[in-house]
């Protein structure tokens, strides 16, 4: 059975899952077929029953209670082969496949890790084990007849779903991108080091049946491998699910910042029928506060549409192109120098929009690089050129 240093990193471990699991109840009672869901909060149970149930503390109460030496041995095998027969089940239905097959490798996996789970308790019941053994029951018992076999079938059972698994999610990640290949290629070596520690527990098993001694892989070493194995898997399983809110939050906080030279800009145009709704940005989403900032930046665009001069923008359009900007860039530039001088139009004569010329109105559609376009030089020349004299001076 599994040892640790200590009962409280097993009970705290084993809880959360469990209250996870409990938060996905409700969710399974109303999609009662949806097998990556089940799959999920199989996963989730078991492993929360594995983790209270292998702490010493348990194993120690499980015995004295049921008043038989070792009978947590074959509840904690049970619950560690559950356990993994659930991982290779989530990585099953996760993984994209022709429903057909996924349903025949999911009914596979069931019944095969249904079978070792009786199997565990059947060759149990069949072998003795008088001596208690909290720590060291594999090894100690690992030339008993029947309990022998109890011992490598749980161990040979685990480590086959570990290594398909870790196979499974290797080969996935090089076919997906962005947080769900760094939580697969994270998940992967987390069930690489679960195997490691089988093959030390077997290792240290055959040792014993050769007559030799190396019980130390058992409770000094394998027990080690414990705590980063468990860091990993939670890892890779969070992070495709926390991976997409963090990037659009990151792309959302990224284009407010690109947004900033065209919002200082356009802050105090003023927009009559427009309703400016200010949001606190220490609660308020990234993605909502760029809502608000685009749907903002557009009302003042189109306030300042009447006092849009299509010589302004022409002007703008033929400097740019003449200092080697690309058409799609020059076109950007005339838009943004047409927009800043129309904002000082506007605020040279608030009550009256400009008469005679037809205005054209602005040509992008994309606010991020009409702000950054801000910075040209050719926009701060048509500025000065073309914007009233006072208010270019105090805008200056």
């Amino acid at each position: 059975m599994t040892s640790a240093p200590g009962n409280l990193g097993f009970y705290l471990s084993g809880s959360v899952l469990l209250l996870i699991g409990a938060s996905k109840l409700p969710a399974l009672i109303r999609r009662p077929h949806d097998m990556l869901l089940r799959a999920a909060c199989l996963l989730l149970f078991t492993g929360g029953c594995n983790m209270l149930l292998a702490a010493p503390e348990s194993i120690v109460q499980l015995n004295r209670l049921s008043g038989t030496a070792n009978l947590a041995a074959p509840v904690v095998y049970a619950t560690t082969t559950a356990f993994s027969g659930a991982s290779l089940l989530l990585i099953i239905n996760w993984r994209p496949a022709p429903p057909r097959q996924t349903r025949r490798a999911s009914r596979l996996c069931v019944s095969a890790y249904g079978l070792v789970v009786l199997a565990v308790f059947l060759l149990y019941g069949a072998g003795s084990t008088p001596v208690e053994q909290v720590a060291l029951f594999d090894v100690y018992y690992a030339n008993t007849p029947y309990i022998r076999e109890m011992i490598v079938t749980y161990l040979v059972a685990q480590g086959v779903a570990m290594m398909v698994a870790c196979s499974l999610c290797w080969r996935w990640s090089r076919e997906v991108h962005g947080s769900l290949r760094a939580g697969l290629r994270t998940l992967a070596p987390a069930y690489l080091i679960i195997v490691c520690y089988v093959a030390m527990r077997l290792v240290a098993v055959a040792a014993r049946w050769s007559g030799h001694n190396l019980d130390f892989l058992v409770d000094q070493v394998s027990p080690r491998l414990a705590a980063p194995s468990a860091a990993l898997g939670a890892v890779g399983f969070l992070l495709p699910l926390a991976g997409p809110p963090v990037a659009t939050a990151a792309r959302s906080v990224r284009q407010l910042w690109q947004l900033a030279p065209l919002w200082r800009a356009l802050q105090d145009v003023s927009t009559p029928g427009a309703v400016r709704a200010t949001l606190p940005w220490w609660r308020t989403p990234p993605a909502m506060l760029l809502t608000g900032r685009k749907t903002a930046l557009y009302d003042a665009i189109l306030a300042l549409t009447p006092h849009c001069d299509p010589a302004v923008r022409e002007s703008a359009h033929r400097a740019a192109l003449r200092r080697g900007d690309d058409a799609s860039s020059a076109e950007v530039t005339a838009d943004a120098a047409m927009i800043l001088v129309a904002r000082e139009r506007q605020a040279a004569d608030a009550e009256q929009p400009p008469d005679g010329t037809p205005r054209s109105p602005w040509h992008a559609r994309d606010l991020v690089p009409l702000s950054l376009a801000l910075a040209s030089p050719v926009v701060r020349d048509i500025h000065r050129q073309f914007a009233p004299s006072e208010k270019a001076a105090h805008h200056a």
